[in-house]
């Protein structure tokens, strides 16, 4: 990348992570194309939106520091089409505004004097990911409870206050920021991971269809690795464990950052854990070349196989978040499909498709969680490989019948992609749908949220909804339609 190139792209990102985060609600006046008339419901995401909490405060080095908002795109019937963003009010934000400073060590970021939740994590800023369960829209971070939202006015229903299942689970609870909702079974599936040094454990639940916990298993692993995601079947839950260790007494004793305290150490392997997903208890562990995992795409059983499908880096991105010098080095890595045969539990097969431009945040479609699959929709980064400041500006649709190929789109000179795309089928197709995706412009500084023939990214939006402003660089998104569609 020439010296010029890099320079823009600085300015550019910096400019993308300055958004202070405005609360807004409005209705998009400005729509260029056509907008689909089966388009009916919420585009949901969520992420990181204020890295300064006054001038001269405490300012965050790391994406997954900034205190979270959602935002909503909403699709109504006439053709309107309303924006709306929130904070998320929890604990952490309520406390640092009313002090008016930064008061919580945060993922990335130290400071004297800075606190940690119960004496030994971070306090969560709820900005990872957003869904909704049995009609509660539910605000993420990493390994804490959510909070619930109101699903039209994006207020806090109870502010500084977690939801815990109506009694089910306590505050000290681990729960990921990335839950699996079956729409055929309409159970709610999540892990945690306790990271005690002497014998971390990984906490698997499982939630019926009424929100009961139907179950709760603790399974102990071998290292106090960090585990963002994970994939489940019709019978299985599957992990994919890496030696991304996390030394929690580094932060406790020494007052490092969860950053600074996780290290990669790839001699101790990976592995593939997988549970039966009605008891939680382990079906088989099997090792995998030491690669690192942070996003599944899917898994499904078929002919005496289970296939386990995610996005395989080279090693830890957590390091490329930091603001000053973003994705600088990313690690490559590509959509990888592991073939598992079910009565000998081995692998029997691993394949991949060709696009290793540092995927991410990939994508299917959400009814068809836990089935078989063609398609997959991702993000990607056109200059990965090379050393310099740069960020998503790539859409791209792969399948795994052809996986040499994969349909792209780039973004214009100056944009970026900024957040999870979401995939909405068309119910009147078998196959096909819409795919919206959330474009930053630098140049104008403003938002869009395009849409896209899901089987025609590379010819590029057939649509574009335009914000007045700015919309924060968010991390994963739902869609949520007004009417339920049929299951797969």
């Amino acid at each position: 990348m020439s010296s010029q190139t890099l320079q823009r792209c600085e300015a550019e990102l910096k400019l993308g992570f300055s958004h202070g985060g405005v609360e807004q609600s409005c209705q998009v006046r400005c729509v260029e194309g056509e907008v689909p008339s089966y388009l009916k419901g919420t585009y949901y995401f969520n992420g990181p939106a204020k890295f300064q909490l006054s001038p001269t405060g405490v300012h965050y080095k790391n994406w997954l520091d900034g205190d979270g908002m959602i935002c909503a795109l909403r699709f109504v019937d006439g053709g309107e089409i309303d924006f709306q963003s929130r904070f998320v009010q929890s604990r952490k934000l309520l406390r640092e505004t009313e002090r008016g400073e930064r008061s919580f060590r945060t993922f990335g970021t130290k400071f004297v004097g800075d606190r940690l939740r119960r004496g030994i994590g971070t306090e969560s800023p709820f900005n990872v990911s957003v869904s909704q369960f049995r009609g509660r829209l539910l605000a993420y971070g990493e390994q804490s409870l959510p909070m619930e939202l109101d699903p039209t006015t994006l207020e806090t229903i109870t502010p500084g206050q977690t939801f815990d299942f109506d009694g089910a689970l306590n505050d000290a609870s681990p729960f990921s920021a990335h839950p699996k909702i079956d729409s055929r079974t309409g159970e709610l599936l999540n892990f945690g991971i306790f990271f005690a040094p002497r014998q971390p454990l990984l906490v698997y639940y499982r939630f019926d269809a009424q929100g009961q916990l139907a179950r709760r298993a603790r399974i102990p692993i071998e290292h106090p690795c960090s585990l963002h995601d994970f994939a489940v079947s019709e019978h299985f839950a599957v992990f994919y464990l890496s030696p991304y260790i996390l030394d929690v007494p580094s932060m406790t004793d020494q007052g490092l950052s969860t950053l600074e305290a996780l290290s990669w150490q790839p001699d101790l392997g990976s592995q593939l854990l997988i549970l039966h997903r009605e008891t939680g208890e382990v079906a088989a562990k099997i090792k995998v070349p030491s690669r690192y995992s942070l996003h599944t795409i899917s898994a499904f059983e078929r002919d005496g196989s289970l296939f386990v499908d995610l996005i395989e880096l080279e090693r830890p991105i957590y390091d490329q978040y930091c603001l000053t010098d973003m994705f600088v080095d990313a690690p490559l890595g590509q959509p990888v499909r592991y073939e598992i045969d079910m009565s000998r539990w081995c692998v029997v097969g691993r394949y991949s498709c060709a696009y290793d431009r540092s995927p991410d945040f990939p994508v299917t479609d959400a009814y068809a969680e836990g089935q078989f699959y063609e398609s997959l929709w991702m993000l990607g980064i056109s200059s990965a490989g090379k050393l310099g400041r740069k960020f998503f500006d790539q859409l791209v649709r792969t399948q795994w019948s052809y996986p040499e190929k994969c349909d792209c789109w780039s973004c214009p000179t100056g944009c970026y992609l900024g957040s999870e795309p979401a995939f909405i089928p068309n119910p009147n197709r078998h196959h096909g749908g819409i795919v919206i995706c959330h474009v930053f412009d630098a140049g104008r500084n403003r938002s869009c949220f395009s849409l896209f023939d899901s089987h025609a990214i590379a010819g590029g939006p057939i649509a574009r909804i335009q914000l007045t402003g700015a919309a924060h660089l968010g991390f994963h998104a739902t869609f949520i339609p007004d009417q339920p569609m049929d299951c797969v």
